[in-house]
């Protein structure tokens, strides 16, 4: 049902600047993050830390965001409304949103031993899409001193029902449809039937992904995988099999969240090569389903990866 009666400032809140927060990691949460993306013993460099090529997953700052500046479980409300309320922006019911897109681009290697890093998020954008609202935020991520930039995540959410108030319908889409022709890998990522329950120890605690009586009330008939999860997946195994299993090769990956997942389903994660717009880089577009239900549940997906390893920026 839409809402009424609510009033959004667009100035207000575009270009908004949060506090900048700390945030921490060390290399236990970089081998938890791996384990919980599906990552299996016959890869030991990504769980592993005594393995002479020991390097962190390229999608794993997505992770550390909710995580925070602590290693103890947190409250995913008290941690979802850490950095303020966004001005110019109603009252949301937390229930009504939904992650819809995201993307990661690397500017620098993420350290193998992880340590303390800046958070800087911004808003970027509020758009009307007459069903509902999507809220753009921008966060890089720097080193303790604000000199290294390690990467920039782009997080679009859909606020359900926060629709039709004449606001700006923001920038078409880039679409990235699949080619019509076989793909040029297939992989699978078979989740546990308690893959939530893992994943969430890497700092996503949204009781969603954990409580079975909570979740129907929430429109689902039992707790739901987290998207990231399956984002990670993907991103993982785009590494895996385009990249020679090289994750300093990775550089960019974007999609839209479709479906939502259960624990204990199998993701077939589709890929294409394509053209890039840097020649140094080979695109990817990708999309992820549920075998089991034949689902898209990631799509629009797009990904690039250095065609030659980098040298090393650390």
């Amino acid at each position: 049902m839409p809402v009424e009666g609510f009033t959004v400032d667009v100035k207000k809140a575009v270009g908004h600047r949060f506090e900048d927060e700390k945030v921490i990691c060390n290399r236990r949460d970089l081998l938890l993050y791996a384990l919980g993306v599906g990552v299996k013993e016959d890869e030991l460099k990504y769980v592993y830390e005594l393995h002479k090529d020991f390097a962190p997953l390229p999608t794993y700052p997505l992770a550390l965001l909710l995580k925070g500046n602590d290693f103890d479980v947190n409250l995913f409300a008290d941690k979802a409304n850490s950095k303020g309320s966004l001005p110019g922006m109603p009252d949301f019911d937390p229930n009504k949103i939904v992650h819809g897109e995201q993307s990661l681009e690397i500017a620098t290697p993420f350290p193998s031993n992880g340590g303390s890093f800046v958070a800087q998020k911004s808003c970027t954008g509020v758009f009307d899409k007459g069903s509902g609202m999507v809220i753009e935020s921008t966060i890089e991520l720097f080193d303790e001193q604000k000199k290294t930039l390690y990467c920039t995540m782009v997080s679009k959410s859909f606020v359900r029902g926060y629709g039709g108030w004449n606001g700006p319908k923001g920038p078409k889409a880039v679409a990235y449809p699949p080619p019509q022709r076989n793909p040029d890998a297939v992989e699978t990522f078979a989740s546990s039937s308690h893959q939530a329950l893992l994943y969430r120890l890497s700092g996503d605690y949204n009781p969603l992904h954990a409580d079975s009586e909570l979740a129907p009330k929430i429109g689902f008939p039992k707790p739901i995988l987290h998207g990231l999860c399956t984002y990670g997946a993907c991103g993982h195994l785009i590494v895996k099999a385009l990249a020679n299993n090289d994750p300093s090769r990775f550089k960019s990956i974007e999609g839209r969240f479709a479906s939502p997942v259960f624990p204990g389903e199998t993701i077939e994660v589709y890929m294409w090569k394509v053209e890039s717009n840097d020649p140094k880089t080979q695109g990817i577009i990708f999309a992820a389903k549920v075998k089991e239900r034949d689902v898209v549940v990631l799509n629009n997906g797009y990904a690039t990866i250095y065609k030659n390893s980098p040298e090393s920026k650390l």
